[in-house]
């Protein structure tokens, strides 16, 4: 600890840095042509599927405020506000994507598939391991079956397809809650550790069935350092100081992490070299977020609420427990755009605007353009 307060100027510098980073305006340099997102996904991303798909959507507290305050209306986005998928939208100037159980949606500029609660392997597989999925039976398979479906509406036939997707960016983003899901009913490290090739494996299927079906442009983000997040520091607290890092993270979550990130992107690899004319991108959500969580002061956070839930009722520093989260009854803070985490889960608006801008500049736009 000594040694960070003893480089103030070294920590500036990085500061600088990544506000450089962030705030550079690629429009100007590289401009790839993309007109129509496809996303897929959970929590992160749904804009409305599972508010939709759940018998009780309606009930649940992702339709109702406080969620969605920032834009004066709830929308099924677990979030204050807007979403990254919102922001990638934004960045290629394209409508906001409505969410595919959207019976009103405007579906020509793309599709949001994503479900909050979902999984990569099936709820089935998911059982049978002892593992609940307790907001919805929806799985990344699932949310294939209704791109199938969406792709029949558009095109006729397979070479009429991959023309219709030729400039379509996809995001398939899957396999967090299987071991969110895993950790939280009980599962032990080695047992977590021990799914990570089955679950990378369905993800995988998936993304190389999307190429087959025209898929050219394909972003897989990895996972969070989730030792970061009020959820897991609420749930695994403890008073072993030798547990937590420079940033008050739970060390071996992040190392679980990270070795599920470099799994993938060994995977990830292996798929750009069975398709070579396909453009496979790894989304580094985790670097994205220590970045933010190393330079919140200079991105206008509250640093000292970095790891603290804006709406919840916690009773500890995190001010999260999972039997009293956020809710229409749940306290908010003041000011969300100075937090970091929405609801102990999720992140605020302000957050994921810095992650969305970090990840098109540094992983998205130069990945996926072709020099002119």
């Amino acid at each position: 600890m000594a040694n960070i307060v003893a480089k103030p100027k070294y920590l500036l510098l990085c500061g600088l840095i990544y506000l450089f980073t962030i705030a550079l305006h690629l429009h100007a340099e590289i401009n790839p042509k993309v007109e129509a997102i496809y996303q897929f996904g959970d929590s992160i991303s749904d804009t409305g599927n599972l508010i939709r798909d759940n018998p009780n959507g309606e009930r649940l507290s992702f339709a109702h405020l406080p969620y969605g305050e920032t834009l004066g209306i709830p929308t099924g986005r677990c979030s204050d506000g807007l979403l990254m998928v919102d922001y990638f939208a934004e960045y290629f100037k394209l409508p906001y994507l409505d969410a595919y159980l959207n019976k009103d949606g405007n579906f020509s500029h793309g599709v949001n598939f994503a479900v909050a609660g979902s999984t990569a392997l099936s709820t089935q597989i998911l059982a049978a391991q002892g593992i609940m999925s307790p907001a919805t039976r929806s799985s990344l398979s699932v949310q294939l079956d209704w791109f199938r479906s969406h792709l029949q509406s558009i095109c006729s036939n397979p070479p009429d397809c991959q023309s219709k997707l030729a400039n379509a960016l996809f995001i398939v983003e899957s396999g967090g809650n299987d071991f969110n899901f895993a950790f939280l009913q009980g599962k032990t490290m080695q047992e977590v550790y021990g799914m990570v090739p089955q679950v990378i494996g369905a993800l995988r299927s998936v993304v190389e069935e999307l190429i087959d079906l025209g898929a050219s442009r394909i972003v897989i983000p990895g996972n969070f350092p989730i030792g970061c997040l009020p959820i897991y520091l609420a749930t695994f607290q403890t008073n072993n100081n030798m547990m937590y890092d420079q940033l008050g993270c739970l060390t071996d979550l992040n190392e679980f992490a990270t070795f599920q990130n470099n799994f993938l992107q060994q995977t990830i690899v292996q798929i750009q070299m069975e398709h070579p004319h396909v453009t496979v991108v790894y989304g580094d959500y985790f670097s994205a977020l220590q970045g933010l969580l190393q330079n919140a002061a200079s991105l206008g956070f509250n640093k000292e609420e970095t790891h603290t839930a804006c709406c919840g009722m916690g009773g500890n520093i995190y001010n999260f427990d999972v039997s009293r989260m956020c809710g229409s009854e749940t306290p908010v803070c003041q000011d969300p755009y100075k937090r970091v985490s929405w609801d102990g889960i999720h992140m605020t608006q302000h957050a994921y605007n810095v992650l969305a801008t970090w990840l098109l500049n540094n992983n998205i736009v130069p990945h996926i353009s072709k020099p002119t």
